[in-house]
């Protein structure tokens, strides 16, 4: 489902001295990775760099890697500007942008940038409009919607994108994934939040509801986020995360494969220069030839 088994690398947005995102991006992309995510988390006391600044830059800075927002906090930005936002790097990179949403978890974030906190149902009820007003001003001008939580009144977002620019979901509650499933390109979950033991029956929720609105399910991307380590450190071995050798890591990845997921978002724990070579030579080529 979803097309070709591609695999994407999580790069830190840490602004702190020495850290250098952009380098770790262009080193992603040099071996081979597919796909490069950066996390939408801007306020805290930890320096970082703001997500869609830091994609231009990566997008500017490589030449073939799609690049992806895992995933955006709906309340950071209204969801017009969003779209507008979107058209111009996905045209800019060349149609490499995968726009990953979120309803909005951190309310702490939120509050402290005093954004509107919403209730649960009313996270999810925002999610659905604010695709709505993103795919409506993508597709004609003028554009007027008037919603519960989001309205435009003949908004005009030009140029139109070059192509059909896929919107993935990080959801989890039962909402949520069948929203995922009638709406949204792709599911993109977390292995914390969605754990093995039962990421295969929420996947299973989602491609019902896109069956049952009148969707092809083997149009859903399924993608799955997974902290790993090749190798073995005691420190690790109380996370969620998969960890071991470099047959185990292989063994549990090409799991998710068969499970049905077809991009395999990779966190690497550790260090990341280290950890993204070692996955992509002794884990990725394993992966590939267990499941092809």
């Amino acid at each position: 489902m979803g097309g070709a088994l591609r695999f994407g690398v999580s790069v830190d947005a840490s602004a702190a001295e020495g850290a250098d995102p952009v380098a770790d991006a262009r080193h992603a992309e040099s071996l081979g990775f597919d796909l490069l995510t950066v996390s939408d988390h801007i306020h805290g006391r930890r320096p970082t760099f703001e997500t869609w600044t830091l994609l231009t830059w990566i997008a500017a800075s490589t030449g073939r890697i799609s690049v992806g927002t895992n995933v955006l906090g709906l309340p950071y930005r209204p969801p017009a500007v969003v779209a507008k936002m979107a058209e111009s790097l996905d045209r800019l990179s060349g149609g490499r942008l995968v726009l990953g949403l979120g309803a909005g978890g951190s309310d702490e974030e939120f509050r402290g940038f005093g954004l509107e906190i919403r209730r649960p149902g009313e996270k999810i009820e925002a999610l659905e409009e604010a695709v709505h007003v993103i795919r409506g001003v993508w597709a004609r001008t003028p554009f007027t919607f008037g919603g519960r939580h989001f309205h435009t009144e003949e908004a005009a977002v030009e140029p139109k994108p070059a192509r059909r620019i896929p919107i993935w979901f990080g959801t989890y509650g039962p909402r949520a994934l069948a929203l995922t499933g009638r709406v949204a390109d792709g599911w993109i979950p977390s292995f914390p939040f969605a754990p093995p033991d039962v990421v295969g029956e929420m996947r299973h929720r989602v491609l019902s509801a896109a069956a049952q609105a009148g969707r092809d399910p083997d149009e859903v991307t399924c993608a799955y986020n997974l902290g790993v380590m090749v190798g073995d450190d005691p420190g690790t071995r109380a996370r969620r995360i998969v960890w071991g050798p470099p047959d185990r890591v292989a063994e549990e990845l090409a799991g998710f494969v068969r499970m049905g997921f077809t991009v395999l978002n990779l966190w690497p724990v550790g260090n990341a220069h280290e950890q993204r070579e070692r996955l992509a030579g002794e884990v990725i080529p394993s992966v590939r030839a267990a499941t092809d």
